[in-house]
């Protein structure tokens, strides 16, 4: 009888041995399985995210391109925000820009006084010193909605006149449309080249010539850039309103118009999408330099 014992009880702890190693390999099992569940669900939370990211009807943010006079990202989204909770048609942006031009690698040769020399769109190097900053220059900036005159100050901003200019008369400017539009602020274009309106620039950078404090008025014709040193190109801007007058003396101020106000102000009138940009189609379809 006592052998009959020892041997279940030996029997008993084989048993309870062999439920404690299957109960540890079952533990395992559904280790790995939840390891590989959190992993897997980790993946495609990642992938979902990309994917959100990356769908083309998300708001993108503006504002910060090449040649922005101010930062208007919070202000854009939440207009856009706006419009679209409310109901209210989002507006198309009319801005296109033209077929580019020709390439001039390395220095280039100052264009023909006379308008004769080819469309150029794209430089590897600064302009040479073309004008003769003792003389009078003037320009017309004929849109498709009228025509802009402006005496440009090469006296102040010889450098930026220059560069205004030599992209005249290697006819940069032709087609190039006005992108952005501010209500009591300014109108702006200039970018021939992309990739976006508003982005682009000839393949160069000048040095900035600041007016004095307060000199901007309605009517004055400045470079764009951005907030970083030498990155004026070949954007401008003309001020509209009480808001431009109040820039802080960081554009190169090199005009000012004298005829055609009133095509500036209907500029100015047109509507625009949430980032600024017209609903009609603006183009430059040339600049005339008078010299004298």
């Amino acid at each position: 009888m006592a052998t009959d014992k020892r041997e279940r009880q030996r029997a008993n702890r084989q048993a309870k041995l062999e439920r404690q190693e299957k109960a540890e390999q079952s533990d395992q099992r559904r280790g790995v399985i939840y390891t590989g569940a959190i992993i897997a669900l980790a993946i495609l939370g990642g992938a979902a995210l990309f994917w959100f990211a990356t769908r083309d009807d998300n708001p993108e943010v503006t504002g910060t391109d090449d040649q922005e006079i101010v930062d208007e990202t919070t202000d854009e989204l939440a207009d856009e925000a706006t419009a679209t909770t409310t109901g209210e048609p989002v507006l198309e942006s009319a801005v296109s820009l033209p077929e580019p031009g020709g390439t001039i690698d390395g220095e280039a040769e100052c264009p023909a006084d006379d308008g004769s020399s080819e469309r150029i769109t794209s430089f590897n190097a600064e302009p040479p010193m073309c004008i003769d900053a003792t003389k009078s220059y003037s320009a017309v900036i004929e849109t498709n909605l009228g025509d802009i005159a402006v005496d440009l100050f090469a006296d102040k901003a010889p450098s930026t006149v220059n560069n205004f200019v030599f992209l005249s008369r290697y006819h940069y400017y032709e087609g190039a449309p006005f992108h952005r539009i501010i209500e009591d602020f300014m109108i702006q274009g200039g970018d021939a080249v992309g990739p976006a309106p508003g982005t682009g620039s000839p393949g160069y950078a000048i040095d900035e010539e600041p007016p004095e404090a307060g000199e901007y008025k309605v009517g004055s014709l400045a470079m764009a850039k951005t907030a970083a040193p030498k990155s004026t190109g070949s954007q401008f801007f003309i001020v509209t309103g009480a808001q431009g007058e109040a820039l802080p003396p960081q554009y190169s101020l090199f005009g000012e118009v004298t005829e055609g106000m009133e095509v500036v102000e209907s500029i100015e009138g047109i509507p625009t999408t949430p980032a600024d940009a017209p609903t009609e189609e603006i183009v430059i379809e040339s600049v005339t330099i008078t010299e004298s």
